[in-house]
């Protein structure tokens, strides 16, 4: 079998699998069973004559021949897909940007820089997806998203290893604060002390492909106990309202927080810095990708308050 006789579908079933980043999310996102995406991917592979994929016990990774198909089936199913929205009448002019973006950014910052290209730029259109960093780094590596809002704590590591880096802006790097119901004490200052925060009950989340928690105080020094645990930020910060519990919480959510919470920062102890990444793949950006990534930025910068020390609470 040539490569030039390779199908269609094969192409998106190598693409799906390479986002994904398993055989089982592949076939679940394409509504496949696990045995045909198998069948597909020997396919291709015995048509590039060269194995596509490293298969390993966290995952597949793209082998450089692979990382050759992939960059070449994007394009083909990009056109196709082009060709197919042409064909059934829908407009072809509007440039369209596809963003990813980690679960706490859809709270305020999406939406604010949403608003504001519609305003500046109306005939841009965006389509977005929420997504762990691991899952958007595949995205932008399989070439189904443009850009990737991601969050990174220290040591501010690359978010993944593989060749080429990533181009990764800087948008913003704040203090983590931390979210107290109106009514608990801690709430009656302008900050909590660390030292305050021992034996308290907390609200968090497993963090994705980590053994530590999300909402706890990192580096506490005992074992923290778990009132509950919540995904969603905003179902924690409801809980906190509550007086449930205590949960850490970014700059970037402060607006977002319901009645009955104050986000206040933390002292006494090293600060605990959370940065905001815009990441994409290296070469020269679409002009549309490029003002999206302006208007996010924009809007990252503008509703931050340095004075107050906080995000501001009203759009910019």
């Amino acid at each position: 079998m040539d490569f030039t006789d390779v199908s269609l579908t094969a192409l998106r079933v190598f693409r799906a699998v390479a986002e994904q980043g398993t055989f089982t999310a592949a076939a679940a996102s394409l509504g496949y069973t696990q045995s045909a995406v198998s069948r597909q991917i020997a396919a291709i592979e015995r048509a590039a004559g060269a194995e596509l994929l490293e298969r390993r016990r966290d995952g597949v990774r793209l082998t450089p021949a692979g990382r050759v198909v992939l960059r070449r089936a994007n394009v083909v199913v990009d056109e196709i897909d082009a060709t197919a929205r042409e064909l059934s009448g829908l407009p072809t002019e509007a440039a369209t940007v596809r963003l990813g973006w980690f679960p706490s950014a859809g709270a305020v910052l999406l939406p604010r820089a949403l608003a504001a290209l519609r305003r500046t730029d109306p005939d841009l259109h965006v389509v977005s997806r929420e997504g762990g960093t691991p899952a958007l780094v595949r995205a932008l590596r399989a070439g189904s998203l443009d850009l990737a809002l991601l969050a990174s704590a220290p040591p501010f590591r690359p978010p993944d290893t593989e060749s080429p880096p990533l181009v990764l802006h800087t948008l913003t790097e704040r203090p983590l604060c931390l979210a107290v119901p109106a009514t608990h004490p801690l709430a009656r200052g302008d900050y909590v002390d660390v030292a305050d925060l021992r034996g308290r009950r907390w609200i968090a989340s497993p963090s994705s492909g980590e053994d530590r928690l999300m909402g706890v105080w990192p580096g506490l020094d005992e074992r923290p106990e778990i009132a509950h645990t919540a995904r969603d930020w905003l179902a924690k910060l409801q809980l906190v309202a509550a007086g449930a519990g205590l949960t850490t919480i970014t700059g970037s959510l402060a607006p977002a927080a319901p009645p009955g919470v104050r986000v206040l920062p933390v002292r006494g102890g090293p600060q605990e810095q959370r940065r905001l990444l815009l990441a994409r793949l290296p070469g020269t950006p679409s002009e549309a990708v490029t003002r999206v990534a302006g208007a996010i930025r924009g809007v990252a910068l503008d509703a931050y308050d340095p004075d107050a020390g906080s995000y501001a609470s009203e759009p910019p």
